[in-house]
Order: structure tokens, then C-alpha cells, then sequence
């Protein structure tokens, strides 16, 4: 008997119009011709408490965000939360209201939330209003996409292990 494979979800967070915070939705559109069919990909700004039941129904997400201005605009974190959450360091930076990681710790408390999480955050140079997004996170963007298309891979296969 083949069981039907995991279900996994992208999620790109970003605001378009705010220079490297857009740098989500970048991935996300390179993430379409490089996912199989089957995996959700959705694009959100805003609250991320919102997403809490968009998430529900899956076994995985991977969110991929803008991290607030570092050092080295265009650097890559790569975080794996099945067991823990987002680093307060980098929590913090999130550029939205209520961010990422109270969502993802609401929805552990509420036991909403899915077993795998994956977490992206690229370092920005500039959210201004208006602004273009940089070249430096632009190119991040593109390898962004390449680790989650590789991510996604491993959790389709190590779901499929775990269901068997």
C-alpha cells in the first residue's frame, strides 16, 4: 500500500513595496517551477498569526522571510524548529507586528501547529517604502529557493518514512 505523500507548505512572507522585505514573495516565485505540483506555495504579509489555521492541515511548513538590517545583507539562517524555536536574536527583527515566531509558539501552545517546521531568514539592507529590493538579497533569493526545493525533497521523504 502507497501512502499519498506528506503535505507540505511554503510560505513566503514579505510586503513588496518595502525593499528587502519582499524578498519571500522573490523566492516563492522562483520556488514555482521548481516544486512538484502538490506543495502548496502561499505568499502573505501582515499578521502572522493569520497563518495559524492556514497551516493546520499540514504535516510541514517551510516560511521564508526578511531578517531586519545585520551585517551582511543577502545572508541565509537556516532554522530547523521541529524542536525548538526561532533564535530571540532573530525574532525579534521581523519587520511585522506580531512575527513569525509568536505565531509558530501560538500555535505549539494551541497544539496547531505541524510537526516539521522550517524557518528561512535572509538579512536585509533596506525595507524603505518604495525602495527596489537589493541585489544582494535578490541573489540570495535564488539559493533561498534551491534549499527549499532541497528541503522539500527531504521531508517528503523523511514524512513518508515516518508514515510507513
Amino acid at each position: 500500500m502507497r501512502l499519498p505523500p506528506p503535505r507540505v507548505l511554503v510560505i513566503a512572507l514579505g510586503n513588496p513595496d518595502r525593499g528587502d522585505d519582499g524578498v519571500g514573495l522573490v523566492v516563492a516565485q522562483c520556488l514555482r517551477e521548481l516544486l512538484p505540483s502538490d506543495v502548496q506555495i502561499i505568499s502573505a504579509s501582515g499578521d502572522a498569526l493569520s497563518l495559524i489555521p492556514t497551516w493546520a492541515d499540514f504535516d510541514a511548513i517551510i516560511c521564508i522571510d526578511a531578517a531586519a538590517p545585520a551585517n551582511a545583507p543577502g545572508r541565509i539562517h537556516r532554522f530547523d524548529l521541529t524542536a525548538a524555536g526561532l533564535p530571540s536574536k532573530l525574532a525579534v527583527a521581523s519587520s511585522h507586528a506580531l512575527g513569525l515566531a509568536e505565531a509558530i509558539a501560538l500555535a505549539r501552545a494551541l497544539q496547531e501547529a505541524p510537526r516539521q517546521i522550517i524557518v528561512y531568514a535572509v538579512e536585509g539592507a533596506c525595507f524603505a517604502a518604495g525602495a527596489p529590493i537589493t541585489a544582494d538579497v535578490t541573489a540570495a533569493a535564488v539559493d533561498v529557493a534551491r534549499r527549499v526545493a532541497a528541503d522539500v525533497d527531504w521531508l517528503r521523504q523523511e514524512q513518508a518514512t515516518v508514515n510507513v
